[in-house]
């Protein structure tokens, strides 16, 4: 009890002067900054370095993973650049050769339908050609009876008919010839 003594007659009495601690606070003070020092510098900086350099490492781990992933994004938007690129142009050929293909189709429309125009004409004036001798073989046989007919009666005695026809159709050529 004498060292429980000693320190409630140290307390009772006060310090000496009110700035300095007691000698033996500053001895049992710093003793203990010197096992805490010695503890911390032991134990608790080389974990704290550690950390510190892990969390370091982890960090220029992050930055790099991150500038390569931007690299890559880079990478990835150029290729994806050329190739919309690449996809305009083929569209834009595309397009060119639809319409290269398109007026082709309508020149070649546009001939065949003037052949067949012209075929038609053609066509439609054979045709108006044979009617038109189709016409005039039924007319030239139709004024050879006529005029057989009106021989005939005129005449009062009855010709040989194939000897009249060629009569008229001659007179008919003749005629025909002079126009």
């Amino acid at each position: 009890m004498h060292v429980l003594g000693l320190l409630v007659l140290a307390a009772e009495e006060g310090p000496s002067n009110p700035i300095l601690p007691d000698k033996n606070e500053l001895f049992w003070g710093f003793l203990a900054f010197i096992v805490l020092f010695v503890l911390m510098w032991k134990l608790a900086f080389p974990a704290v370095a550690k950390a510190m350099e892990n969390r370091t490492n982890r960090i220029r781990k992050d930055l790099d993973d991150a500038e390569r992933l931007k690299s890559e994004a880079q990478t990835i938007l150029d290729q994806y650049s050329a190739q919309l690129q690449d996809a305009k142009s083929e569209a834009n050929r595309i397009i060119e050769e639809a319409r290269q293909t398109a007026d082709q189709l309508r020149r070649d429309l546009m001939a065949r339908a003037e052949s067949e125009v012209a075929e038609l004409r053609q066509r439609n004036a054979d045709d108006i050609n044979a009617a038109k001798d189709r016409t005039l073989a039924d007319l030239r046989q139709q004024v050879a009876e006529i005029a057989i007919a009106a021989a005939e009666r005129v005449v009062e005695r009855n010709l040989d008919r194939d000897t009249n026809t060629a009569l008229v159709e001659n007179f008919i050529s003749q005629v025909g010839a002079q126009r």
